[in-house]
């Protein structure tokens, strides 16, 4: 049944009228026994500045929670719908991870095993003893371009893979860890083309092999036949949220342009087109994909209980569950300029600083605010998506809040089935 909550105020746009004279819609539903996360949800809007949003939960393979509401599109004031898409940022880089998944439990894929055993001309300088796993970790060293990586050359996977193969580690690889933003996803495209014996693009892999499968409104490569009403517009944050809500380091280095952060970033704006509101047949795998929360907590779920959907093999399943492996320096990482965050295989894990689901729960995070993550322990599936921006870099409040709520109803291990 839908429901009604109080719009926050000072999220007008141009040609709407006045949210804080609107009363925002919430539809969907929930399961019985759920229905705190659809009032946090509602409470979301009234509280915490939401525009337009949806969040999606699966508990042991059934939709639990499937909640949609509010603005897509900040100017003109249209309503979020059913199937209203979004660009979820660095969330996309958990839907990445879950292809090599697939390649790993077909045995293409071995993430002990040396990138350049798959991809010879990757070994160029001082690559050769790099393994997936350490790429994967944001442990390579590769998390920015020396040479100039425009939309011409991300669109022609051939000389992107020629670009890739010849960029220098900045240091010895495996010694310290660096968010790789942008990069990573060209990387693991690359890989993935190698071991493939389709040789596909990861957009139209993770299309064949996951989306199809799975009927999950999720694109990795957003096809021409998506109209642009079925996209939510990003509003971002503003420069006050964002001076509050990042850490003074990092909001100092996004002000070099020779800062890692800065360089890591470089290429986060391909996925967005003024006229298409999104890049059609254009791929960005570790910041472009777009979706539903629905599809997203789909995912998941099936990875959290089993993956008999996708024929995932238990060791697969078992190796994403397992505790992230640390650089030679730690955890901290060079281009957050912070200790804590984890990465492994892809995904990133549970820590002390970013905390989510149980031990052994693996997802991605994207720039303001979106989450998608599979908690095995507590055979859950979760997607969280925005088409307001928020600015906080360790959790939003407004996917905390729906979070808390799924964790006070669910028992924190119940085994997966």
């Amino acid at each position: 049944m839908p429901t009604v909550a109080q719009a926050a105020p000072g999220l007008t746009g141009k040609r709407a009228p006045p949210m804080q004279a609107q009363r925002i819609r919430i539809e969907g539903h929930v399961s019985p026994g759920f229905e705190a996360v659809r009032n946090a949800f509602a409470e979301n809007f009234s509280r915490r500045h939401e525009l337009g949003g949806a969040c999606c939960v699966y508990h042991r393979g059934e939709k639990v929670v499937d909640l949609w509401g509010g603005i897509r599109d900040k100017a003109t004031g249209e309503p979020w719908e059913e199937g209203t898409m979004v660009l979820v940022h660095s969330t996309t880089k958990g839907l990445t991870a879950m292809t090599l998944a697939v390649a790993h439990s077909r045995g293409w894929l071995d993430y002990e095993q040396r990138v350049c055993g798959y991809w010879p001309e990757f070994a160029q300088q001082g690559k050769g003893s790099i393994t997936v796993r350490q790429l994967l970790a944001h442990q390579a060293g590769l998390f920015a371009f020396d040479e100039q990586a425009d939309r011409n050359l991300i669109a022609d996977l051939d000389r992107l893979a020629v670009v890739l193969a010849r960029q220098k580690p900045v240091w010895e690889p495996g010694t310290r860890q660096a968010y790789h933003a942008i990069s990573l996803g060209y990387y693991e495209g690359e890989l993935l083309r190698r071991v493939d014996p389709g040789h596909r693009s990861l957009g139209q892999f993770f299309q064949d092999e996951i989306a199809s499968p799975l009927g999950l409104d999720f694109y990795i490569r957003l096809p021409e036949s998506i109209p642009n009403s079925s996209l939510a517009t990003l509003a971002r944050p503003g420069l006050v949220a964002m001076l509050l809500g990042f850490p003074i380091r990092v909001t100092l280095a996004a002000f070099s342009r020779r800062s890692n952060i800065t360089r890591a970033l470089v290429g986060s704006e391909f996925p967005r087109d003024e006229q298409r509101v999104y890049a059609r047949n254009f791929e960005v795998p570790s910041g472009g994909g777009v979706g539903t929360a629905r599809a997203i907590a789909h995912a998941y779920s099936v990875f959290a209980t089993g993956g008999r959907e996708l024929q995932l093999r238990p060791e697969t399943l078992q190796a994403l569950s397992a505790p992230a492996i640390p650089s030679a320096h730690g955890f901290h990482d060079e281009c957050m300029k912070g200790d804590g965050v984890r990465f492994a295989l892809g995904f990133m894990k549970p820590s002390p600083v970013w905390p989510f689901g149980n031990e052994g729960s693996f997802g991605s995070p994207g720039a303001g605010g979106s989450l998608g993550f599979a908690d095995p322990k507590a055979a859950v599936g979760y997607g969280y998506v925005t088409s307001q921006m928020g600015a906080a870099l360790t959790g939003d409040p407004r996917d905390l809040a729906l979070r808390n709520a799924v964790y006070a109803i669910i028992p924190p291990a119940v085994p997966a089935v």
